[in-house]
This record gives structure tokens, C-alpha cells and sequence, in this order.
């Protein structure tokens, strides 16, 4: 997953603290008891979020595939005082897992997760976003994209995860499924004139969407 240097990586986590200490214990749960611990943000991607939401002060965040929550509670950070976060997970398992370390939280109020398919929850949810985070299956980016995008604010933020796709996308040839599909969403994004984007090197790729 780390294809970027992994003393670079060490380095970062060494020199920032924007991540909240307390998710320290659920972050290394996931990571010792999921099988699919890589899908997690890691610790500095958290932080990453926790500042970005600090910065944007939204009121309304939608995150798009949920995992164990702890992207969630980093996100929540940054909500306004009546602020709200739905987060949508499609496995009932981690659905189930993110609630518990939600209700143990001092966020739990703020936090709405949905479990199911998102191309089908998204449509229900009837609000203006703020900042949105998408960080699920990765042949379902630009339908995500295109659903949230109309609801989106006026210079409001879209995050997506995993936009270099293990370095596979750097590739001559571009091969595998999941690969295709990221590129095919990264040049979707660079011609619509509706945004405006740029891509940090952080893990595995984080792309940062701005609605025009």
C-alpha cells in the first residue's frame, strides 16, 4: 500500500500531530484484528483530515465507505457546533464495528453511519455538503462523483483516497480492474469544468476537489 518511501513516511508521522490521541487504540485495533487492516486511512492520513475539516469548519460532511470509523473521527473534528456527518459503509460487519467506537466517542451525536449500498443512500440524503470523502470500491468513483457533486457547496470540498492506486497507475500500461477505473476517474475529474483539483503524495494518493 506505502509505495512511497517508508522513511519519508516515518519521518512525517514523527514531525505531525494532528491526529487525535485518543483514536490511537482503535486505529491499532483495526490494524492488528481486521483482515483488511490496509484499507484503513493511516495515522498521518487522519490527521490530514482532522485538519482539513478544522479548516473548513462544515457543517454537513459525507463520507463515502466508512470501514472501522476512524477516518470518520477524524473527519468530525472539524464540524461546526450542530454540525452532522453521514458516513455510509456497505459491509454490515464494519458497519457494525465503526457504530460501537462511535457511540464510545465524544462524537456520537454528530455521526449518522447508513449501511448499505451508497449509489442507492446517497440519493435519499437531502442535504448541501460541505466537505465530502470518498474512500470506497474503486469502480464506483465517478458514479460517487457524479451523485455528490450537484449537492456540493459552492467552493465546498471533495477528498478522495487510494488516486495512485498502489503506484499502479503510474504504469506504461495500465492493467487490473480497480487500476482502470482510478485512472479512467482521475481523467474524468481533470476535464470537468465543474472543479478544480490537485493530488497529494500522501499513502497511497489523496486527490483534493474544489467546486467552482
Amino acid at each position: 500500500m506505502e509505495f512511497i518511501n517508508p522513511l519519508a513516511n516515518q519521518y512525517i508521522e514523527t514531525y505531525s500531530n494532528a491526529t487525535p490521541s485518543y483514536l490511537k487504540a482503535m486505529y491499532e485495533a483495526t490494524n492488528i484484528e481486521h483482515p483488511h487492516a490496509h484499507l484503513q486511512s493511516n495515522w498521518h492520513q487522519g490527521g490530514l483530515l482532522c485538519f482539513i475539516s478544522k479548516l473548513v469548519r462544515p457543517a454537513h460532511i459525507l463520507e463515502i465507505g466508512t470501514f472501522t470509523g476512524f477516518s470518520t473521527l477524524c473527519l468530525v473534528e472539524g464540524l461546526q457546533e450542530n454540525g452532522m456527518i453521514h458516513t455510509i459503509e456497505l459491509r454490515e460487519a464494519d458497519a457494525n464495528k465503526a457504530a460501537s467506537y462511535f457511540e464510545a466517542s465524544p462524537h456520537a451525536a454528530k455521526i449518522k453511519i447508513h449501511q448499505g449500498d451508497a449509489k442507492e443512500i446517497i440519493p435519499t440524503l437531502h442535504f448541501e455538503w460541505d466537505l465530502i470523502f470518498i474512500d470506497a470500491d474503486k469502480t464506483g468513483y465517478q458514479t460517487y462523483y457524479d451523485l455528490v457533486l450537484p449537492a456540493l457547496h459552492k467552493n465546498g470540498l471533495i477528498i478522495v483516497d487510494n488516486v495512485l492506486f498502489h503506484g499502479e497507475v503510474l504504469e506504461e500500461n495500465v492493467a487490473g480492474k480497480s487500476a482502470k477505473a482510478i485512472q479512467a476517474f482521475n481523467e474524468y475529474v481533470l476535464n470537468d469544468e465543474r472543479t478544480e483539483q490537485t493530488i497529494l503524495t500522501i499513502r497511497d494518493g489523496l486527490t483534493l476537489i474544489r467546486k467552482k
